[in-house]
């Protein structure tokens, strides 16, 4: 498996649960533990991996060499002040200039891998040719992929246990369409999703992914699942991996949001109980903006 210290990728060098400081929020830090203990059906979370939020900034298909020196320059500027652990996932050509430059505490994540050892695959990348690039993470599943590459759940659970299995850790993305939500069928969909990926993994594999849940209606839309909307998927996906998996998954699987967060809404977002995290589509292209969400994290508190 990966290093869990010391993770190089291109010429930087980034550690994996690195401590940062934090400001002291003791009445804030009160409040939310007390609404998290109050919660009702709350599996009792010590977050995955490092114990920190988890924020994922998702670039998608954009960038030029020039904007994406001037984003990662912006990123570097930056001051994150909270106990977050942070991941970009540039598109693979920018791949090696975001590692070359993008400085500590960000983490590096490409986009996408194939299920299998690599060969005649053209276009496609092995979960061995990352992990050798010293690059940790890997969004697998994300809808897009889904809807436009017709990748099916099965496939996504068989890309998560092969990048695990070769040393690299996995945001899994989940997520129901407009339609599914309206049909009652959002817990069906996210449950539907979940399945294969519970069935290809051991419990220590659970260890190295994360979960995205993304409501595909709320992807780059301007649409947000409501704060209330977002917590309740969560709860039910931890609930669903008490009772499927095992409590102690449940507990320490991290689980982000996905679907238009930005500046304006991470930090009512982040005070839910069962949200552990974002994956951040548009807003992660603008520097200042993605700063922010990730200070979001001190609204979140490990109970």
């Amino acid at each position: 498996m990966v290093n869990n210290s010391v993770l190089k990728c291109g010429n930087s060098t980034m550690a994996r649960g690195r401590a940062l400081a934090t400001p002291s929020l003791p009445a804030l830090r009160q409040a939310v533990n007390a609404k998290r203990m109050a919660h009702a059906g709350r599996v009792q979370t010590t977050m995955g991996a490092t114990g920190k939020f988890v924020v994922g900034g998702n670039w998608k298909c954009n960038g030029t060499i020039d904007s994406v020196k001037q984003l990662v320059s912006a990123l570097n500027a930056g001051s994150i002040t909270a106990d977050v652990e942070v991941i970009c996932a540039p598109p693979m050509v920018h791949v090696g200039l975001v590692c070359g430059t993008l400085e500590s505490p960000f983490q590096v994540a490409v986009q996408n891998c194939w299920d299998g050892p690599g060969g005649a695959f053209t276009g496609e990348v092995s979960a061995e040719m990352i992990a050798d690039a010293g690059i940790p993470w890997v969004i697998i599943g994300h809808s897009e992929r889904r809807t436009l590459c017709g990748e099916t759940s099965e496939l996504v659970a068989k890309k998560v246990k092969y990048a695990i299995d070769h040393g690299l850790n996995v945001m899994a993305c989940i997520g129901e369409t407009l339609a599914e939500r309206e049909a009652g069928r959002t817990m069906e969909v996210c449950y539907s999703q979940l399945a294969p990926i519970a069935a290809a993994l051991t419990e220590n594999d659970w260890s190295h992914v994360v979960i995205a849940y993304e409501p595909v209606w709320a992807i780059g839309t301007g649409k947000v699942a409501t704060p209330a909307q977002a917590q309740d998927v969560h709860a039910g996906v931890r609930g669903w991996l008490n009772n499927n998996v095992s409590p102690a998954v449940a507990s320490a699987t991290r689980i982000q949001y996905g679907g238009s967060v930005n500046a304006g809404n991470c930090e009512e977002l982040a005070s839910q109980p069962d949200i552990d995290g974002f994956l951040v589509g548009g807003a992660s292209l603008n520097g200042p903006d993605f700063i922010t969400i990730c200070n979001a994290a001190r609204m979140s508190v490990v109970a």
